[in-house]
């Protein structure tokens, strides 16, 4: 296919595809997905290898949040039944993200819902870093806290954040159709903040909440101008008791072509599956890591994921292998600036790091941050997963696709700690 091979071309000389051609992507056929994955995995291949970034997530704040993001079941006014808890104590932090680290995850990502942090939550959250770092000196850390006021991003840096997450979500145009209390602009605000104290910047979309395919080639357009080092890919998972509970409107099939999309935009970016990847995806997730070269392991925010084990076992069946902590994840040119994931000893900023909603972009169906990494798998994150997986049911397997109905079985909400001995949602 001529266009294929144009953006493959394209993708290897980091030169930046049409819109025309964008979209072209977005409106290939089902029989064409495998020719689709095939091309935009060899622009992943070069960049990226075979190597697959693991990321976890510790939620050190669930629910109370005043924004009213229509895809969160943290939202103002939110009856979705969902845990609500107030800040994590910097231990308690430490201590679940120690579990996704022994799994082999190599980035934490600390997430808050809210509108945006306090000066009071800052130093919160410094001292959370500054207690993960001391037991693992060389973890990456990214922060999803909200929407940013001046100062912030350059206190965090000083606090040893390495990165900062925030999601545009969608495109500017249809913005104000899902969230009233916060605007598109603040988002990319919040973006350029980060940016400019020198972290590494992630910053994603949701898909799945009835946009059209130009709204969805607008916004990662709109995410390559701003040059993020990490693109978290959102699948939205429709919770119940939100205003997009009904809109069950993506298959595995379109997923892949969101996700090819993507990496032929961004083509030397971090791009992570995030979080909806077991509900939208399914049984085609590992044709999706040679699309992305990053995922989260385990449970969302608020929804569950599947075992770290079988997240594990799918990397190494699909021929792929987990990235290593002294690896580096971007590309040498990005990585020689300074700014990115790994790039280089002591480099502060690293950057991956998907997230959402209002604070750290809320949730995206449960994805907030990039996603939300629950057990990374072996030893001590299998545990932190295994209160988790007794509550998934069969049904959130099923092979169905699109259906009138909102497909609730599909989606098993987190209201406790699952009886583990972490801390809840982490």
């Amino acid at each position: 296919m001529n266009l294929l091979n144009t953006l493959v071309d394209k993708g290897l000389r980091r030169e930046t595809p049409t819109r025309e051609e964008a979209l072209a992507v977005l409106a290939t056929s089902d029989d064409d997905v495998l020719d689709v994955v095939a091309a935009a995995g060899r622009v992943r291949r070069h960049w990226f290898g075979r190597r697959v970034k693991l990321n976890y997530l510790v939620n050190l704040k669930s629910g109370l949040c005043p924004e009213d993001c229509s895809y969160c079941s943290q939202r103002l006014g939110s009856d979705t039944g969902i845990l609500k808890y107030s800040w994590l104590k910097p231990e308690e932090a430490s201590k679940a993200a120690a579990a996704g680290l022994a799994g082999g995850a190599k980035r934490v990502c600390l997430v808050a819902s809210g509108r945006g942090p306090t000066d009071r939550d800052v130093e919160r959250v410094a001292g959370t870093i500054a207690a993960i770092k001391e037991r693992h000196e060389d973890v990456e850390v990214c922060a999803c806290l909200g929407l940013l006021s001046e100062g912030q991003a350059e206190r965090l840096r000083a606090a040893g954040a390495d990165a900062y997450n925030h999601n545009l979500n969608t495109s500017e145009a249809t913005y104000g159709d899902i969230t009233t209390t916060h605007t598109y602009a603040d988002r990319v605000d919040t973006v350029r903040k980060a940016h400019a104290a020198g972290l590494s910047a992630c910053s994603g979309l949701i898909a799945g909440m009835g946009e059209s395919d130009e709204d969805l080639v607008d916004v990662v357009f709109a995410l390559r101008a701003l040059d993020p080092d990490s693109v978290p890919v959102n699948f939205l998972i429709p919770v119940e008791g939100t205003p997009l509970a009904a809109e069950w409107n993506l298959t595995p099939q379109r997923c892949l072509r969101i996700l090819a999309m993507v990496r032929f935009v961004c083509p030397d970016v971090e791009v992570r599956i995030a979080g909806g990847r077991e509900v939208h995806l399914r049984t085609l997730q590992p044709l999706a890591l040679h699309l992305a070269n990053s995922i989260f392991l385990g449970d969302y925010l608020t929804t569950e994921g599947q075992a770290g084990r079988a997240d594990l076992e799918m990397i190494a069946d699909a021929g792929f292998e987990v990235e290593g902590a002294d690896e580096v994840t971007l590309p040498a040119h990005r990585a020689a600036a300074g700014c990115g994931c790994g790039a280089h000893e002591g480099a502060g900023a690293c950057g991956s790091h998907g997230g959402e909603g209002a604070g750290c972009g809320a949730e995206a169906g449960g994805a907030g941050c990039g996603g939300h990494a629950g057990a990374a798998g072996s030893t001590a994150a299998e545990s932190a997963a295994a209160g988790a997986d007794a509550a998934r049911t069969d049904a959130a397997r099923t092979d169905a696709a699109r259906t009138d109905a909102a497909r609730t079985d599909l989606v098993a909400v987190r209201r406790r700690g699952a009886g583990t001995d972490l801390a809840p949602n982490a």
